[in-house]
């Protein structure tokens, strides 16, 4: 066992800040990760303020997770010290349901998140990656070739990435296709970027007239402020698919009227409040879908950092120091971020905590 600095947040309504967590010893099947960076996603927000049900106090979030592995386990393969590696949304699963053997842990029921899963180690469920170190069995870390210049833009990959490529994959997006991307932000700007390199026309919907130019260097062939009804009819009927990326209650009436026969409206945002039900009309006359997705599983998180690592593609990230989280949840929930906070978690190691106990205890 072995005590490391790490930031999080004793209640839902206090502030993160400072303290200290335990990792377990690394097992046969473990790697040990010296955490370098960890990206700042939307979920850690909601989950460490209690806005979702169920936080375990204290909490410690980031689930998007790279640095290099520090020791192995005796039965750890492919994974040796000094390895680049990266650790998603996913520390555990059953690893025996149909889920997991189809490399879908994400759909396991007993899938265990990186932060608030349940867990033997201390203090009984699992603690983030606002955290100098992560112990995590090898099923489920990551192997990054991109270069280390860009590792910490390579966060965000981990979560905004895999969220965005996999429901790009599973529709089978590419040349020839019609693809919608609603909303610019930690999500959407991957969505225009992976959609782009797959070889679709892009389109990214907005609210905002002055992000037109900020689609544009994304990738985004067209962009459509969402507002404008003229510029909405001008596209009805015509999307292959629409990826929506907005975590906010909205109608989804006028992007279905978007879709072509048998187009896919597909959602990974997560409002806190449901959306508006969607006029049925509007499927059932051109056998339109409404889907779901959430994250990836395990191999198809390797085929996606594997396909951005060959085209070079990272998420656009601000890197800030650990202590500065408090003021990037403000401004996140402001939409002041283009597009990903990333923590530089070097900066962990500033904060010299007196060895068991707990920062302001």
């Amino acid at each position: 066992m072995q005590e490391v600095n790490a930031y999080g947040a004793y209640m839902g309504d206090k502030l993160l800040e400072p303290m200290r967590i335990t990792r377990r010893a690394p097992g046969a099947h473990d790697v040990q990760i010296d955490i370098a960076f960890c990206g700042v996603c939307h979920s850690d927000l909601h989950q460490v303020r209690a806005e979702w049900a169920g936080t375990h106090f204290p909490c410690v979030p980031g689930h998007e997770i790279v640095g290099r592995v520090s020791a192995a386990g005796a039965q750890v393969s492919g994974f040796k010290p000094g390895d680049l590696v990266g650790v998603g949304c996913i520390v555990d699963s059953c690893k025996h349901c149909p889920e997991c053997e189809a490399g879908l842990e994400n759909y396991c029921d007993h899938m265990v998140g990186t932060y608030n899963g349940p867990t033997p180690d201390a203090p009984g469920w699992t603690l983030g990656g606002y955290s100098q170190k992560i112990v995590v069995h090898q099923r489920y870390v990551l192997r990054i070739r991109h270069p280390q210049e860009q590792l910490a833009a390579v966060a965000p990959l981990l979560c905004a990435g895999i969220t965005t490529y996999s429901p790009l994959r599973h529709w089978h997006v590419g040349p020839g296709m019609k693809v919608g991307v609603v909303g610019i932000g930690g999500l959407g700007h991957m969505g225009i970027k992976l959609a782009h390199a797959m070889g679709a026309h892009v389109v990214a919907f907005t609210t905002s007239e002055s992000k037109r130019a900020a689609a544009r260097a994304l990738g985004a062939d067209d962009v459509v402020v969402s507002r404008n009804a003229g510029e909405m009819a001008a596209h009805a009927n015509s999307f292959d698919f629409i990826l929506d990326t907005v975590a906010a209650p909205h109608s989804l009436d006028a992007l279905l009227a978007l879709l072509k026969r048998d187009g896919a409206l597909t959602l990974v945002g997560a409002p806190a409040a449901p959306h508006p039900s969607p006029e049925v009309f509007n499927l059932i006359f051109k056998r339109r879908t409404i889907a779901g997705s959430l994250i990836g599983g395990i191999p198809e998180t390797q085929e996606m950092l594997d396909f951005c690592a060959e085209r070079g593609i990272v998420a656009d990230i601000e890197l800030i120091r650990a202590d500065q989280i408090n003021t990037a949840y403000e401004r996140m929930l402001k939409s002041d971020v283009k597009y990903r906070f990333v923590i530089d978690n070097a900066s962990l190691a500033a904060l010299a905590p007196v060895a068991g106990k707990p920062h302001g205890a």
